[in-house]
């Protein structure tokens, strides 16, 4: 399958599903979103792993389908440059429990590109909305 080029012919606004992209930093929420977006998917990245409230991604957009982006400590600290230990990667873990167990999408990113991402997502959208 590959990724159409423009926004789809689904009409767009609140009537269209909404996707809440949850996972810990690094793992690609925030480029996967914005792809969804250009795409004409209503796309919420929820900071999920910052929250200590577990079930905080459904108290700010109650999605009607939520995916989950994972990614290992080692590519986190290497696609992001970020300066964390592997204990507080564990706590973002933790707190992204509730939504990993809630989601409807789970996709672990590490060997996948920008592009193969947003393409397993699509596919995965288009078969089930």
């Amino acid at each position: 399958m590959t990724t159409p080029e423009k926004p789809d012919d689904r009409p767009p606004g609140p009537a269209r599903p909404l996707i809440g992209v949850v996972g810990p930093c690094g793992s690609g929420k925030t480029t996967l979103a914005a792809g969804l977006n250009r795409l004409g998917y209503r796309t919420r990245h929820i900071a999920q792993e910052h929250s200590y409230v577990k079930d905080m991604w459904q108290r700010l957009t109650r999605p009607d389908v939520l995916v989950f982006l994972d990614a290992s400590y080692p590519v986190t600290c290497r696609r992001r440059r970020l300066d964390w230990t592997e204990l507080e990667y564990a706590e973002q873990q933790r707190r992204l429990g509730h939504a990993r167990q809630h989601a409807s999408f789970y996709l672990d990113t590490d060997s996948l590109t920008v592009e193969k991402v947003l393409e397993k997502v699509v596919e995965y959208l288009d078969t089930h909305l």
